[in-house]
């Protein structure tokens, strides 16, 4: 796929459906546009995306929390790979894949469980893998910059026969780095192999897999709001602050996930295809993090401490059934589904104390000593999910109708090693989605659409018995424009959200209840342009008003880091002709409109505008880049959960890279 624009898309459909007759909003973030833009993580290459922001908690999140989408946090429940949920424990998740290793990142945007069961309200993140290809290629890339980054990359593969009916592909990464915070590494080594076999016409096959080590440190310093979003007596915080104990400081993760693709076609109408994957993640978490200060004017910060391991397994199959055929005046391409998937994760967590409990912020002076404490955390979860799903896109001439259904049903224990305690739940759920679009012949497609969500929580109540699943609906009116002759998409859509079941800490029984629900409606206008002269665009602009109409004490507020209006803007071009034959340059703006501090909205976190840029020379085979992100290195803070628990968007960051390509 080359340029900016994306034109088709399985995500929302899981069938092979042009994005213009996709009556839902979906947004497709392309291989050339994460290269143009320089992004290194997951969510650097969200960050120009309509509604929707990767990096919540600022770019030296070395977790990769903070997954929003129409203002829902996603982190947990909203990564898929392939197709498949890859699951979260409460401690980690996988959204620090290696981006270089995606063909493209595609986000469905609202509920989306009559398609693919337990997910949250705000929608998935698809991360479309790197696929074998008839054709030789290769790629070498050096890069090196901010945060004394060093990284290596390659890409390559073809044919391993004569006849092309064995296809390979290997892609890598191997890094060294820091973050902008002090004594934090980023370290990284990447590596996904991939095979596909072609037996006759009829069958393909594709084994994938990859493992992935990062070897970092703990990038959330939980600093104070005074200080950081408004100066503490005159004094502010400095950017690289690091509040912990740098001889105790950790975040080391191991991700290996396996599996197939496989597609046989029994006839020119109907497919069968069935994708399985076992995904396994652990993690060492060793850190110190900041808790709100103990002596505000002379700048004393408390301390807490932990170590943790987490362990998740998961294994998920899911077969699909796709029938194409013709009732009278009507075309149907009709899906049938039943997927699978058994989740298993443990937590284990001791508390740590430090011979110097609290941290002077302005003046720090570090503790090299620690004592590991008692056990504080021994969370197990299993959960098994089996779902029956149906969906029939229906096409009379130039309208569209589609309609699909899906029943759930999930098993969940945990297991409280503490209080040597077992709960065990059953939940089953029936949701639906349905949708009308209409394709004029000018590029112009208005739609309707409803969909529901279905999420089996894992948190207990104050009874000890896990909580009722969350439940969301979106009702969803647009307008797509693809206009004729021109490589360009644009969509406008507005929608009306509602999540229920919304679990919430309840401070005077010390349990989560559920007893919360949260709105949110919004306007979306996303638009993406790729012309043959070597001009790409994309635009975004977001307008969430999202608000708590059901708590115990915060009814009427809005939730922390959800802001009002986001707008970015990016355009890079290539110059084709004269002695500058090659050299291409570009830029773009983010704004981020303010957002509240804590749950009970008393204070709020700024809004913030940065720049990034891009200068690269292409001749041959060979191309020179330079990415700058926050150009101005404007300080400014990501984002802030209470007075005590702000975080730091990331500075000024500057990386040249060197690739070779044949």
């Amino acid at each position: 796929m080359h340029g900016f624009v994306a034109t088709r898309s399985g995500t929302a459909t899981k069938t092979d459906t042009p994005l213009i007759e996709t009556p839902q909003s979906v947004s497709v973030i392309t291989t050339d546009q994460v290269r143009n833009q320089g992004a290194v993580s997951i969510g650097e290459a969200l960050r120009y995306t309509a509604g929707v922001s990767g990096d919540v908690n600022g770019g030296s999140d070395t977790r990769f929390g903070g997954l929003q989408i129409r203002g829902f946090d996603m982190t947990m429940p909203g990564l898929y790979l392939d197709g498949l949920r890859v699951p979260a424990s409460n401690y980690v998740h996988f959204n620090g894949l290696e981006p270089y290793g995606a063909e493209r990142l595609e986000v469905l945007k609202g509920p989306s469980s009559a398609m693919y069961g337990g997910s949250g309200t705000g929608g998935i993140l698809n991360y479309v893998t790197k696929l074998p290809t008839a054709r030789e290629f290769g790629e070498i890339s050096m890069s090196g910059g901010s945060f004394n980054r060093y990284q290596g990359q390659f890409d390559v593969g073809g044919s391993a026969n004569k006849d092309g009916t064995v296809l390979w592909r290997l892609t890598g990464v191997v890094r060294d780095g820091e973050t902008q915070v002090d004594f934090t590494k980023d370290n990284r080594v990447f590596i996904a192999p991939a095979v596909t076999f072609k037996p006759n016409d009829d069958t393909t096959i594709t084994l994938l897999a990859n493992y992935q080590r990062d070897q970092a440190g703990w990038g959330l310093q939980f600093l104070p709001a005074s200080g950081t979003v408004w100066p503490n007596d005159g004094r502010i915080i400095p950017v690289n602050r690091f509040v912990g104990v740098p001889g105790f400081d950790a975040f080391n993760t191991e991700i290996a996930t396996a599996g197939y693709q496989l597609s046989h076609d029994f006839s020119d109408d109907i497919t069968f295809r069935q994708n399985l994957r076992y995904a396994w993640q652990h993690n060492l978490e060793k850190v110190f993090y900041g808790g709100g200060y103990t002596d505000e004017p002379a700048g004393t910060l408390a301390r807490y401490g932990s170590t943790s391991v987490s362990n998740i397994n998961s294994f998920a199959v899911d077969n699909q059934l796709q029938g194409k055929f013709t009732t009278g005046f009507l075309n149907h391409t009709t899906l049938v589904g039943l997927d699978y998937r058994n989740t298993d994760f443990r937590d284990t967590a001791y508390s740590v104390t430090t011979s110097l409990p609290t941290i002077n912020v302005f003046n720090p002076v570090y503790s090299y000593d620690w004592t590991i404490g008692s056990l504080s955390d021994n969370t197990g979860i299993k959960q098994s999910q089996v779902g029956l799903y149906a969906q029939d896109q229906i096409k009379l001439g130039r309208l569209s109708f589609q309609l699909g259904g899906r029943q759930d049903f999930v098993s969940t224990r945990h297991d409280n090693g503490i209080a040597n305690t077992t709960t065990s739940t059953d939940a089953s759920a029936f949701t639906g989605r349905a949708a009308v679009m209409y394709n004029c012949d000018n590029g112009i497609a208005p739609y309707f659409s409803y969909s529901e969500s279905f999420l089996p929580l894992l948190t207990p109540g104050r009874t000890g018995q896990l909580l009722n699943p969350e439940t969301g609906v979106q009702y969803e009116v647009g307008v797509k424009y693809q206009p004729v002759g021109l490589n360009a998409l644009f969509t406008l859509a507005a929608f009306d959200l509602t999540r229920d079941n919304v679990a919430v800490y309840v401070p005077a029984v010390g349990y989560y209840d559920q007893l919360g629900q949260v709105k949110s409606r919004g306007v979306e206008l996303e638009g993406t342009m790729s012309l043959a002269d070597g001009w790409n665009l994309r635009a975004a602009y977001a307008y969430v008003d999202a608000v708590v109409t059901q708590d115990p004490v915060n009814v009427g507020k809005a939730p922390t880091t959800v802001p009002l209006n986001r707008a970015s803007l990016w355009s890079d071009y290539t110059l084709a002709s004269g002695p500058l034959a090659g050299v291409q340059f570009g830029g773009g703006i983010r704004y981020v409109g303010a957002t509240w501090g804590d749950d009970a909205n008393t204070f709020k976190v700024g809004a913030s505008t940065v720049g990034d840029l891009l200068l690269a020379y292409n001749r041959d085979n060979w191309r020179l880049a330079l990415n700058v992100t926050n150009v101005a290195d404007t300080r400014y803070v990501a984002a802030c959960y209470s007075l005590s628990g702000c975080f730091y968007a990331e500075g000024r960051k500057a990386i040249a890279k060197l690739t070779y390509q044949w």
